[in-house]
């Protein structure tokens, strides 16, 4: 519960009495609390797919799951994370296409900041390469150092790289010498074809050996409120600022902001039931005088004897 909402208002027939058959008052609704948030959407996943702009993360996507995300010729396609259940035979896990980093992204470059937070919460990252581009390696470095530079944690997080597009003649063909380049960095590659789904079985399983071997993040565990009564608080308290006296307490408040002040038999109910509090008495011990100012909470009003 972040904030609490106010208290409904009785209409007139809640104040009918035997001497009163139909009053013509009735309370407004209660002022609910107010409060600014900033909220951080980070978004829980398995595994993770990052690569540059029109990488094949989409449609890879698509392929292995009854996500649906928009697939298109055209880079940052994918604007917002997009979930897909994924199944192994009896098992399954959850995938995320993410949007495409571009250099710069740390800074807040293309959609930056407002996806590199998602891929905190990530188990495996699958680092997607286009074949078809001029140096896939070099993408492969930037892709590592934009995650570095974003966050120390990112640098260390358990990765698959997998180079897409295996459709292509071209990439094919230099299929031998992307697997050498890479396995000199010390990347164990999957070549595939999103497109055509060649090498995804393969990619499924490497996944799932990823994450069995993986040990399940424990829960940070919530500390526990200690919840103490409070001491013995006063009803209401009675100021005097300048030229105006203030009321201060839920009841008093509540009453003179929920009744109002539009008629006079709302004004006469208000002060009886101020009478009864003991508001009255405490505003003529703090030397209140016909004239005068008093507010509640939000209301202010001349105060009449």
């Amino acid at each position: 519960m972040v904030v609490w909402g106010g208290w409904g208002g009785r209409g007139n027939a809640r104040f009918a009495t035997s001497t009163r058959q139909a009053p013509r008052i009735a309370e407004h609704g209660q002022r609910g609390e107010q409060a600014h948030l900033v909220l951080d959407l980070k978004l829980l996943s398995d595994v993770g797919i990052v690569g540059l702009p029109n990488a094949g993360k989409s449609t890879l996507l698509r392929a292995v799951s009854a996500a649906r995300p928009k697939v298109a010729d055209y880079p940052f396609t994918t604007l917002e994370p997009v979930l897909g259940v994924v199944e192994v035979g009896y098992e399954s896990f959850v995938l995320a296409d993410l949007p495409g980093i571009i250099e710069g992204a740390h800074e807040g470059a293309g959609l930056g900041h407002q996806f590199l937070r998602h891929v905190e919460r990530t188990r495996v990252l699958v680092h997607l390469l286009d074949g078809s581009r001029p140096d896939p390696v070099a993408d492969l470095e930037t892709l590592n150092r934009e995650l570095a530079w974003y966050s120390e944690a990112l640098e260390h997080k358990r990765q698959q790289v997998v180079v897409n597009k295996l459709d292509m003649p071209e990439v094919r063909a230099r299929l031998a010498e992307l697997d050498a380049s890479l396995r000199t960095l010390g990347h164990d590659s999957l070549f595939i074809s999103a497109a055509t789904e060649e090498g995804v079985p393969d990619l499924l399983r490497r996944l799932l050996e990823l994450l069995s071997a993986m040990e399940v993040p424990e829960l940070l565990e919530a500390e526990v409120p200690v919840l103490r009564p409070r001491g013995r608080q006063p009803r209401f308290t009675v100021s005097k600022g300048a030229g105006l006296f203030m009321v201060e307490g839920e009841g008093p408040v509540s009453l003179v902001e929920m009744m109002g002040l539009e008629s006079e038999e709302a004004r006469l109910e208000v002060r009886r039931r101020l009478t009864r509090m003991g508001v009255v008495s405490a505003l003529r011990r703090a030397g209140i005088r016909p004239g005068d100012r008093v507010r509640f909470g939000s209301v202010e009003m001349e105060w009449q004897e």
